[in-house]
């Protein structure tokens, strides 16, 4: 077991309420929403340090009741679903987020001829919760409830860089194991995006897409981030520039909107 899991276990021993099946149950959605593929249950008995036999009833409960499922491509193991998700956006703050946001997302595509999403912070990842697809006929899209570490999503840059320094060490407190010169490499660029007031780069997962990024300010930073990844089509609807013009022009009014609630 490592250092985190057994202070986590020595924190739990000096509670004086305790519900080992339901930390069980969060255990496992913790452990499947950190890792980048399925895990069977072998494999999240393993990473628990805890039996088989433990988790075997509780992971066949949770896909009962639709939180984890087994992967789309028919392979082993188990991934998050999307209800987790679907029940945090039914929260007031998201919830308004995307009745102001959506509408003039749907006016940017139409403007720009292009795909854009929006995404948050979920602890140490981006997780987009809203999209508008390309009104034409060809494009690329982000699906809803796409999560990608913060410091490799174009996203991320803009989400911490407009923060406060209090902010920004309670971010970068949560990504435990990212190399140190990831960590500065990806300040700089957040920094970077501060003084342009957006991101204008080459997407490093997509070849041929440019990623485009603004931020959605709040009166304590970044509440949000839109992001269209631009792709050169024949005939364009609007130049690159002409885009990036148009995406941070919404990024404002939605801003602007979003202060009434604030």
């Amino acid at each position: 077991m490592t250092d985190k899991k057994q202070a986590n276990a020595g924190a739990a021993d000096n509670r004086k309420y305790k519900a080992p099946a339901l930390e069980k149950g969060l255990d496992i959605l913790e452990l499947l929403a950190a890792s980048g593929k399925p895990l069977t249950t072998s494999q999240m008995a393993t990473e628990l340090g805890r039996s088989v036999s433990e988790l075997f009833r509780m992971v066949l409960a949770l896909e009962f009741r639709g939180y984890i499922a087994p992967p789309e491509d028919g392979g082993d193991g188990y991934t998050l679903s999307n209800k987790l998700f679907t029940l945090g956006i039914a929260r007031a703050p998201t919830k308004t987020l995307l009745q102001v946001a959506l509408p003039e997302m749907s006016e940017l595509t139409r403007k720009i001829g292009q795909s854009c999403h929006i995404a948050v912070v979920s602890g140490d990842q981006v997780v987009v919760i809203g999209r508008i697809e390309s009104p034409g006929d060809l494009g690329f899209s982000v699906r809803v409830g796409y999560r990608r570490p913060l410091t490799q999503a174009t996203s991320g840059r803009p989400l911490f860089g407009f923060q406060s320094p209090e902010t920004r060490a309670l971010m970068l407190a949560k990504l435990q194991g990212t190399e140190a010169d990831d960590i500065a490499s990806f300040i700089k660029q957040a920094d970077d995006t501060v003084e342009r007031g957006y991101v204008k780069n080459a997407s490093d997962f997509v070849d041929g897409v440019t990623d485009l990024s603004a931020p959605i300010l709040g009166s304590r930073g970044a509440l949000a981030a839109i992001t269209v990844p631009y792709v050169k089509s024949n005939p364009q609807v609007c130049t690159l520039e002409q885009a990036l013009e148009y995406l941070c022009a919404a990024a404002h009014k939605i801003s602007r909107q979003m202060s009434e609630y604030n």
